[in-house]
């Protein structure tokens, strides 16, 4: 079930038209608005095109796709990897999505093997032409992983696993399984890191996070930013620890999880 591929993701993200969906219902009525929503999910290719692009000049490739997000946070992102990741071993990356993460990353990080996985067929198709496109040594072709079904086709000792712009969009059963698997899977001292918007206290950090939520469960009622609390005592759980809360562009933060080998 490919309900938290990166595909998902890049959609809901689409901030002009979801937040703008979210503001003009208060004037024209829930119910027009969820038919706009019911009918433009159904059918995720027409919003989708807004948002991901299969090819353009620069990418003749159309199983290449292209995510505009993918490429304003990439930089950002490393930044942080570079500093919190161990320097050796193999890296998980769950709902990699178009693959435009998997690539810099590997590529900026070639002391390490990158695994990228979706549970989407189309995404993973994406993933795996821009691995052939950069041909790196350091990056796996992609595997099919829902985090929800176990076991999960990796190695039993993870030196890390990256999930970003995941759990916001899943149940959160998909945030349970992820913890639970980070839990099983990693090996002493490994690393959970996860990006994306969090509330805080049960407070959104933004207006804008609390109409992007609004979308979020106007879409699917299990869907939206979580507590970052609730996020935290799920690693204590699994025996991951928070180490930092990184705060980001656009309102979005790092979180930083270390597996304590108690």
């Amino acid at each position: 079930m490919a309900v938290f591929s990166a595909v998902h993701r890049q959609v809901v993200q689409l901030p002009a038209i979801g937040i703008l969906l979210v503001f003009a219902s208060k004037a024209i009525g829930a119910s027009l608005l969820d038919l706009c929503l019911s009918r433009a999910y159904a059918r995720r290719h027409f919003i989708w095109k807004c948002t991901v692009s299969p090819h353009n000049a620069d990418n003749p490739d159309p199983l290449r796709r292209v995510a505009p997000a993918a490429e304003r946070n990439r930089g950002p992102i490393l930044d942080v990897l570079s500093r919190v990741l161990p320097k050796a071993g193999v890296v998980l990356e769950i709902a990699s999505g178009t693959g435009q993460h998997a690539v810099h990353f590997a590529a900026a990080l070639p002391t390490v093997t990158w695994q990228p996985s979706d549970p989407d067929v189309a995404s993973r198709a994406s993933i795996d032409a821009w691995r052939k496109h950069a041909s790196l040594a350091n990056l796996n072709a992609p595997i099919a992983l829902d985090v929800r079904s176990a076991p999960w086709p990796v190695p039993d000792s993870l030196a890390a696993i990256v999930c970003i712009n995941m759990i916001h969009i899943a149940p959160w059963a998909a945030a349970v399984a992820l913890f639970q698997g980070a839990g099983e899977r990693l090996t002493d001292d490994g690393v959970l890191f996860l990006y994306g918007p969090y509330k805080r206290d049960g407070a959104h950090t933004a207006p804008s996070n609390e109409a992007f939520d609004e979308q979020l469960r106007a879409t699917n009622p299990a869907w939206g930013i979580r507590n970052m609390e609730d996020v935290v005592q799920l690693g204590r759980a699994a025996d991951l620890w928070m180490e930092e809360a990184v705060p980001m562009p656009a309102n979005n933060f790092c979180l930083i999880f270390r597996r304590t080998g108690i």
